[in-house]
């Protein structure tokens, strides 16, 4: 996944309490594991006006036009601003694929629900944690100002306004280094590629007997 350190973007304002996963991605997209082409699909069901089905051409479904992701303001947004409890209901790691294949790189709310929180970081999304009164204000300013941007610093663990503001968020020293340094839990065990090499030839050599091939 792409390395993640200092991030700018526009700020999409998702104003609902208790989003979950069902609400991300529905349920009949769940029948792909490829990983690919979720982005279109992200909050189908509010999204678009008709119902949506896996493969379906979404060019020219017709859009919900009071729905925050149709308005032209926000096209190109990559800061998703939630409400509490963002990301509640079932585990599916397919929200956060969604989220990501559409553009999301930041989402920032009051609380999220563990899974999801804990599958955002896996897929290299950063959920960060803000008081109920900073997410206020991120939604007011956001709605008052068109092309409403933040910074996002990793490193200093802050998020910037255009007028100076600053906001810390906490992570823990490994989410952080995994992120900066892009790195998904393959990525963590292909850093030691050359140990696993080394130990399988070891094996081989003790135990030929694994690599007979069965007909």
């Amino acid at each position: 996944m792409d390395p993640f350190k200092i991030h700018q973007g526009l700020v999409v304002p998702l104003d609902r309490e208790n989003v979950d996963t069902d609400a991300i991605i529905p349920k009949q997209f769940l029948k792909s594991i490829a990983r690919t082409g979720f982005g279109q699909n992200l909050f189908d069901e509010w999204r678009y006006l008709d119902h949506g089905e896996p493969g379906q051409d979404c060019a020219n479904r017709p859009l919900n036009p009071d729905f925050v992701l149709n308005q032209t303001r926000f096209k190109g947004g990559t800061i998703l601003l939630g409400r509490q409890n963002f990301g509640c209901g079932s585990s599916r790691e397919h929200a956060p694929w969604a989220l990501i294949q559409y553009g999301f790189r930041v989402i920032i709310a009051p609380s999220f629900a563990d899974i999801f929180f804990n599958n955002c970081f896996k897929n290299g999304i950063l959920p960060i944690v803000l008081s109920p009164l900073q997410v206020d204000r991120l939604f007011n300013e956001t709605n008052a100002f068109n092309g409403y941007q933040l910074t996002i610093d990793l490193e200093d663990q802050t998020v910037l306004g255009p007028d100076g503001s600053s906001y810390s968020f906490e992570i823990t020293s490994f989410r952080k280094f995994c992120l900066t340094n892009g790195f998904d839990d393959i990525g963590l065990t292909l850093r030691h590629s050359e140990k696993i090499k080394v130990f399988e030839a070891e094996r081989l050599l003790r135990m030929p007997w694994l690599d007979v091939k069965l007909p």
